[in-house]
């Protein structure tokens, strides 16, 4: 890969994701601007447990509920036709809030592997073609880096979550995260493609990570305090 063509992919990352977001700072000061704030309650349009442990971690903090939409309605999944994470995360956001008329959070995420352009990308929960298969997925990712060491490696997590009210008001939050992207597993927590992404900051992959150190450096955790400081503007 070129030297130039690395710059490039860094240079995307930025721009996906950390435009007004003031750095790892926890959800400290979000949660001091909403404990006037009566406990309100959201529905979480995925049926991924991962995240759904990690939205309603950090809601709690801030007094919300957030409760994932099997425990509401059974609402069949829009088909993902974006060709961007927001156009994707708006699209399942949207349709939900239709269903169930409550407000409605959904994301979209995604690994970046600098060598490969924009893949896996919008694609990652079915790059090996089954959607949700995480271990094909996986395994398709090292195929495919076979062929690139040391910065050839570099990659990064992109996500857009969506908040959707039933009157069709929207907000969106963008976050990014950088990282190596192995080809060896190593770590137990974390889901998708954690196992592989390793964080030389932190000598440890995101699959390492607890829960409160995922929160501060994921880019769903970032994404999350960019959507929550749009909140009440």
């Amino acid at each position: 890969m070129e030297r130039s063509q690395r710059r490039e992919c860094q240079k995307d990352g930025r721009e996906i994701g950390l435009a007004g977001w003031e750095g790892a700072a926890g959800f400290s000061s979000t949660k001091r601007r909403f404990k006037m704030m009566e406990t309100k309650k959201i529905v979480l349009a995925t049926h991924n447990q991962g995240k759904i442990r990690e939205f309603q971690k950090a809601f709690a903090e801030i007094g919300w509920q957030a409760v994932p939409i099997a425990d509401i309605a059974e609402v069949e999944d829009p088909e993902e036709t974006g060709t961007t994470f927001e156009e994707n995360a708006l699209q399942k956001a949207r349709c939900y809030a239709k269903a169930v008329d409550l407000p409605v959070l959904s994301d979209d995420s995604g690994i970046i592997a600098c060598a490969l352009g924009d893949r896996p990308g919008v694609y990652s929960a079915r790059y090996a073609g089954h959607h949700g298969d995480d271990e094909a997925n996986n395994q398709k990712l090292i195929r495919d880096l076979a062929p690139y060491t040391g910065d050839d490696r570099k990659g990064y997590y992109a996500c857009v979550v969506a908040l959707v009210w039933p009157d069709g008001r929207s907000l969106t939050g963008k976050g990014t995260c950088d990282g190596i992207i192995r080809d060896f597993y190593q770590g137990e927590g974390g889901f998708g493609y954690d196992p592989l992404f390793y964080l030389p900051e932190f000598g440890k992959t995101m699959a390492e990570l607890s829960m409160e150190e995922k929160n501060q450096i994921s880019h769903r955790g970032r994404a999350l305090r960019d959507l929550l400081s749009k909140i009440g503007k």
